[in-house]
């Protein structure tokens, strides 16, 4: 069946199905609504949202924040396996390769789980199952006692080399940061090569990841002159994106404010980013710069997807959008929780 213009009614389907979930995202002024809630009633509220089948369904096993966060995962996941069903042809293969960023999380997730002694209930409760590996491929890592019985239950798997060569540091360190920014070199490294290989709608697919990897390179940028790290700034950057290497190095060397703005300035066309980054000019915290940072990606986003309203983008955007109503859910829930005021809690908040 063709549609308008030569392009696919299947198509048509499901970039429009994606505006329609996009449209039942919780709002903005409800999250500030639930601000001025206590936990019980967030919970209600969630449960009167597309959540509500998870709340009732868990109701009888959780309670409180655990009711909260495994429901969360549940349906994220749930949803994140629903698009990839309902997508058709070349955007279903960009759909998946992008959801394979879920694998490094889970995995990492397992580890890090792994060595702060968490049980293994409490690890799955939080696991997206929404990449290549699926729930039996994450209870087949869950049920293995250590991490390097997990790397080799991973044997075959396009993360293993990556896992192989980083594991020695990571257990030295006592961190997988190095570990978690390699994996996602090597996940950028494989998009960029599918999208650039002469596939149908892959250079909008590559607008999107390059944008996602510039953001991905401020944000570890801010991080990195927040904490006042001195590790080898190379080993951060991930390639790919408007940036390159040497800037990325050059600009952790500036160590004053002003002058690091003005250089990342020099090197970005976007008004959103160029104001952002006047309006940061002189703050020091980095999670108000990552925050404001994905609100201009998300924004970005949505102009992409409005330019072009019958490809990946919606798409994406609508991956991303739920994504950060999940991330912003759980940080209501965990900020009620550990009794944080509610100006505290909204500065966690992508609106």
């Amino acid at each position: 069946m063709v549609g308008v213009r030569g392009i696919s009614a299947p198509y048509i389907y499901v970039c429009t199905r994606m505006r329609v979930r996009k449209a039942k995202l919780i709002p903005k002024e409800e999250y500030q609504r639930m601000l001025n809630m206590g936990l019980p009633e967030i919970t209600r509220i969630i449960g009167e949202t597309e959540y509500k089948q998870e709340i009732d369904e868990l109701g009888t096993t959780f309670k409180g924040i655990d009711l909260i966060e495994v429901a969360l995962s549940w349906n994220l996941a749930k949803e994140y396996q629903k698009i990839q069903e309902i997508t058709p042809g070349n955007l279903k293969q960009f759909t998946q390769a992008y959801l394979r960023r879920w694998d490094i999380q889970n995995v990492l997730t397992i580890f890090r789980g792994r060595m702060q002694g968490s049980a293994t209930g409490k690890i799955k409760e939080i696991l997206v199952p929404a990449g290549s590996l699926d729930t039996k491929a994450l209870d087949r890592l869950l049920a293995e006692d250590n991490p390097e019985r997990i790397i080799e239950a991973l044997k075959g798997h396009h993360m293993y080399p990556v896992l192989v060569r980083e594991y020695p540091y990571a257990k030295e360190s006592g961190s997988f940061s190095r570990m978690e920014n390699e994996l996602f070199k090597q996940f950028y490294a494989e998009i960029i090569t599918g999208a650039e290989s002469g596939i149908k709608g892959g250079n909008l697919f590559l607008d999107f990841i390059r944008l996602d990897i510039d953001v991905k390179n401020l944000k570890t940028l801010f991080r990195l002159r927040a904490d006042a790290c001195e590790e080898d700034a190379r080993e951060m950057y991930i390639p790919g994106g408007a940036l390159s290497a040497t800037n990325f190095s050059n600009l952790i060397l500036i160590r004053n404010q002003g002058e690091f703005i003005d250089m990342l300035k020099g090197l970005y066309r976007q008004k959103a980013l160029l104001a952002l980054l006047d309006e940061i000019r002189e703050e020091k915290t980095f999670r108000d710069a990552e925050i404001r940072l994905t609100r201009v990606q998300l924004e970005q986003m949505e102009r992409m997807s409005k330019r072009h309203p019958i490809s990946i983008h919606p798409i994406l955007v609508y991956l991303e959008k739920k994504k950060y109503e999940v991330f912003n859910l759980r940080a209501l829930a965990r900020g009620k929780e550990s009794k944080l005021p509610s100006e505290k809690i909204v500065n966690y908040l992508v609106m």
